[in-house]
This record gives C-alpha cells, structure tokens and sequence, in this order.
C-alpha cells in the first residue's frame, strides 16, 4: 500500500525516479508524474486505466514557467493567469517541442495550470519539473477529494500520497481555450463564466459538441459504481417506482419522501461553493452505503452551480 505523508522531498524523490505520486490541490487530488518522464506518464494512464486519447493536464509553479511550454501566450490568457492563478483554472494554448504529445493526445495545444495548494507549489518549486497530474481515482470514477480517498482506490498501485487535507474548491478546474481573440469554456469549473467574463470584458463562448480532446471530454465521467439518476424535481411517482434501497443527494432541503438517512444535502445553507465542496465527498458516501440507486438533484444553473451540474450530468451517465 501506499505511503500517506506530508513530506515533500519523498514525493521529489519518487517523482525523479520515475514513479507516480498523488498531490493535493484545491480542486481534487491529482496523480502526478514528470512529463519529460515517457516511461512515467506511461504508468499514470496505466494505473488509471485512463484511454491515452484522453489529454493530461500539466501543472507548474507560475506564469513564466508555462510559457516555457508554450509558443503563444496571447494578451486573453495573460489577463486570466494573472487574475487566477495559483487557482483552478486551466489554460489550453499551443504548446511546443518541450511538451511530449503523450501528453496531449498528439495534439498541438497543452492545458496548462498553476495549482492552489502550499504544498503542491512548493514541491513543484523543489521539484523544478512541470507535473502532469490528472484527477487520482480510476478512469470514470468519482474523483478524490481526500488522502485516504486516494488510498482506497490506488494506494496498492502508488508509492506515495502527498496528504494536504481536504481540497478546499472540491471540484475541478475550469478550462478554457482561446479562438480568434475570444475565449472559450471547454469545461465548466470551478471558476465561473462570470469570473472570467469580469476579468476580460468580454462574454465567453461555451464548448458545443466538438471531435477535439480536452480533460473531463467523456460523456460519462466521475460516476460512482450504484447506478445514479438525475432529476429536477424528487416526485412521489419517481420514488414509488423504484424497487431497492434508494439514496437521494439534494442541494439543500430534505425530502418529505424518503427517511432522512438516506439522504445526504450538499449545503444545508444553499451555498453553492459549499455543494461544491462536498459533492464528491457526498459521492464517495452514498456509493459506500449499500444502495441500489442514487436519485440526484440538479443544482441551480447559476455561477459554480453550473460546473457541478456538469458533474452530476456525467456522473449519472450509464
């Protein structure tokens, strides 16, 4: 199994021979791995039995050393690092001969990010290699939001996690990619279109159906194993009909229809950022508890309410 710790110069010192380490930042826990590294990233799609069609993104320690990586950093995206990062936003520019296309899916752009988290910046000062660092959970599965979540689904496959407690924004970055001067949304995160448009002074376009890959692309992504279902609204006919044990996850009022241990709330306060917070954790629980279906509740459409109804939309995907 695994090693759980917080010393930074053991994470270095697996990292520079090669292997796996998972590393905490304020979105999930990702499963990092030098990208100069081939044989390295090799063994993160293989412990995640992700598809080598499915882009990395790579993370550094700030603004100069992903331009390292780049050809282009245009004025767009030289605003939104700047206001972001260290943050969960993630850049898609164009990269050049550093950056390994196992990487990118032989693509010609890299998605690009500096992480939130003290000691994941510090390991990638240390370190001074760029880590690419996918979420560290199997292919599909719910994403890990704590050390010992990581444990649980890779600790027999990874020498070592970089415990950093609890992500604090619980969801994953938001990703964007630059078009003709305009910026475009590939994937909701967890900051908001609003955000970015604040910054730019300009309105974002948002990703339609598109062949290209990017992170998080798959229609079916962070599921739990128990079959799960995603509703509007918890109706008596929708409960009545169901045969097994049945969960509910609600955004932040109990229902009348079922017992209240078998529902869990995202934010009893009807804050969004907090629904955030505990969604994955709220996942990883009612996947654990023996049910046969989980009833999920969509999320107001609005600021980061909009980046978990993404999740919930993929998670409920069978």
């Amino acid at each position: 199994m695994a090693i759980i710790g917080t010393d930074i110069k053991e994470a270095v010192r697996w990292l520079e021979a090669g292997e796996t380490v998972a590393i905490p930042t304020e979105t999930v826990y990702g499963l990092a791995a030098v990208i100069f590294n081939e044989e390295a990233i090799h063994k993160v799609y293989a412990v995640k039995a992700r598809p080598v069609s499915n882009p990395l993104i790579v993370h550094v320690a700030g603004i100069e050393k992903a331009k390292e990586l780049t050809v282009d950093f245009p004025p767009a995206a030289e605003q939104l690092a700047r206001a972001f990062w260290p943050g969960p936003l993630t850049l898609v520019l164009p990269k050049n001969e550093m950056v390994p296309d196992s990487i990118t899916a032989g693509q010609p752009t890299v998605a690009i990010r500096v992480p939130d988290h003290p000691l994941t910046l510090q390991l990638l000062e240390e370190l001074n290699k760029p880590l690419a660092a996918p979420s560290a959970n199997p292919f599909n599965y719910i994403s890990p939001v704590t050390a010992l979540q990581v444990d649980q689904m890779l600790g027999n496959k990874i020498p070592y996690i970089l415990d950093g407690g609890r992500c604090q924004r619980g969801i994953e970055s938001t990703i964007v990619a630059f078009e003709n001067n305009k910026v475009k949304i590939l994937r909701p995160g967890a900051v908001t279109a609003a955000a970015i448009e604040k910054v730019l002074q300009q309105e974002v376009l948002q990703k339609k159906e598109t062949n290209i890959a990017h992170p998080g692309m798959f229609k079916q992504h962070y599921s739990p194993l128990t079959p799960m279902m995603l509703v509007d609204e918890i109706t008596p006919s929708l409960i009545k009909g169901k045969k097994g044990k049945v969960a509910l996850l609600l955004f932040d009022k109990y229902s009348p229809l079922a017992s209240e241990n078998d529902q869990l709330l995202l934010s009893a306060n009807s804050d969004l950022d907090e629904a955030a917070w505990n969604l994955y954790d709220c996942l990883h629980q009612l996947d654990a508890g023996g049910y046969d279906l989980i009833i999920a509740q969509n999320m107001p459409q609005e600021g980061i309410g909009a980046a978990i109804n993404d999740r919930l939309t993929k998670a409920a995907q069978q």
